[in-house]
């Protein structure tokens, strides 16, 4: 059976996402309002800007509907913007950040600089077979603290010296600090994928 991957189609690049996990023989569905999310198997939740997406999922009456789904059990990948809403605790956040607290995580916003400090990175992620996965970082948040139930899946090296976490997966959940919607390397679309079907 052909899973039904969603994506959160609130604000961001939810386009490139959808297109992303078309080429990995899912279907893609935006996902806006509660009946959406029924209809899907798992979710993306894409880069952006995470206050505004936070707000509008409120705004959206689907902050209950996916806490639940997320509770019980509903694969989920975030990218940059999606890793800060699924992490448990977010440093650098406004007053009103809201997270899901999917991931036993403290994620620091912007943490790699402003949108002039952007950049691309090939990153060995062990987990994936292959090569190095390009990624690219744009107001990229980084990984301070995780939980022992998470998995650390990357990192790369600061400007400080110091090898920042850039990819966690803690059980369904899956998170990253960058883009893999903006290249054309799809292998955490498949993995998200692969966590679907364990379950079917």
């Amino acid at each position: 059976m052909t899973p039904r991957i969603g994506v959160l189609a609130l604000q961001g690049d939810f386009r490139e996402h959808i297109a992303a996990v078309r080429e990995v023989d899912a279907q893609a569905a935006a996902v806006r309002t509660t009946e959406d999310l029924a209809a899907v198997q798992a979710l993306i939740i894409p880069g952006g800007e995470s206050t505004t997406i936070g707000m509008l999922i409120g705004r959206n009456d689907l902050t209950e509907p996916l806490e639940e789904r997320i509770a019980q059990g509903m694969p989920i990948f975030g990218t940059c913007a999606g890793m800060i809403l699924l992490a448990d605790q977010v440093l650098d956040g406004r007053p009103d950040q809201y997270s899901l607290g999917a991931i036993d995580m403290t994620v620091r916003r912007n943490a790699f600089g402003r949108q002039v400090d952007s950049f691309e990175a090939a990153v060995e992620v062990p987990a994936l077979p292959g090569p190095a996965v390009p990624a690219v970082f744009i107001r990229a948040p980084w990984v301070e603290r995780v939980g022992p139930e998470v998995e650390v899946l990357a990192r790369v090296g600061a400007e400080d010296g110091t090898d920042r976490i850039v990819a966690v997966r803690q059980g369904r959940a899956v998170a990253t600090s960058f883009h893999p919607e903006v290249t054309d390397d799809r292998r955490f679309h498949r993995l998200l994928v692969d966590i679907v079907q364990e379950e079917t």
